[in-house]
């Protein structure tokens, strides 16, 4: 097992509830080391067989604590602890990234950024061959497609995305805010077409000032989300897609329309299921 401990609580920290970290967890995918952090639901420390949906969310360091982060915080365990009122509750495991956060988070090589090769698929297989089965074994989780999500936003609203496609063994919902569609010319919009039918719960977002022009930015994601409706993505049952006209490609604009999103993904997926 794993040696989790007790994330500082207090200030400067601005975590709320239960957050654990890992120390040094290794990546034989992509040789290489970071922590990882665990935020549980109010309810998981009582006596109870209860098991949880599992979200894994990118940029870990700028989930939970404002002190820790390097860009704000997503707010991720204030959304969740308001949530749990409404019966809405996950385990999120926080990814952090590293230095290598722009090919990490790429499957496709790109000149313009000098990205010679893109290493999102030794990324995901990170988390789903490495990550996902040491959350399985330390903590109560439903470990099956349909309670299994990713979630990011930027760099890593296009990993989220082509991890939800590319896997949908693995992933039964994602969040991807504000998502890098231009990186790698576009290819993602040729893997939604190409994609299956549609499987699981998709929410996407764009902001109206993100980039140097807003409205292209949207148009293109625009773009995207009218591909999905075309692959079978009903909007409100299987896609949430949002534009949010004064939001910018930022944590404040991620974390001000975080809590409709998780809305939309765990409302079926929170369910009470007892061993």
């Amino acid at each position: 097992m794993a040696q989790w401990r007790n994330f500082q609580q207090g200030q400067p920290h601005t975590v709320v509830g239960t957050l654990l970290v890992c120390e040094g967890v290794f990546s034989p995918q992509l040789n290489n080391s970071r922590s990882l952090f665990v935020w549980l639901p109010n309810s998981y420390t009582e006596r109870t067989n209860k098991r949880y949906p599992v979200l894994y969310m990118h940029d870990g360091d700028n989930l939970f604590d404002a002190y820790r982060s390097f860009a704000g915080e997503w707010r991720v365990d204030e959304t969740l602890t308001i949530l749990e009122d409404e019966g809405l509750e996950a385990i999120v495991v926080g990814i952090p990234n590293n230095e290598h956060r722009m090919e990490e988070y790429s499957p496709y090589a790109d000149k313009r950024i000098k990205l010679k090769q893109g290493k999102g698929n030794d990324y995901l297989r990170w988390i789903i061959d490495t990550i996902k089965p040491l959350i399985d074994q330390d903590f109560r989780t439903l470990t099956d497609v349909a309670h299994t999500g990713i979630m990011g936003s930027s760099l890593g609203g296009l990993i989220s995305l082509y991890g939800f496609l590319k896997h949908p063994d693995v992933f039964g919902f994602a969040g991807v805010m504000s998502p890098a569609h231009w990186v790698g010319n576009g290819q993602i919009v040729e893997m939604i077409t190409q994609a299956q039918q549609p499987t699981g719960k998709l929410y996407m977002d764009i902001g109206g000032k993100e980039g140097r022009s807003g409205l292209s930015y949207m148009q293109a994601v625009r773009r995207m989300a009218d591909t999905l409706k075309q692959k079978g993505y009903i909007d409100g049952e299987t896609l949430s897609y949002v534009e949010d006209e004064q939001g910018s490609h930022n944590e404040d604009a991620w974390a001000y329309r975080l809590p409709d999103a998780l809305r939309f993904l765990l409302r079926v997926q929170t369910i009470n299921l007892m061993e």
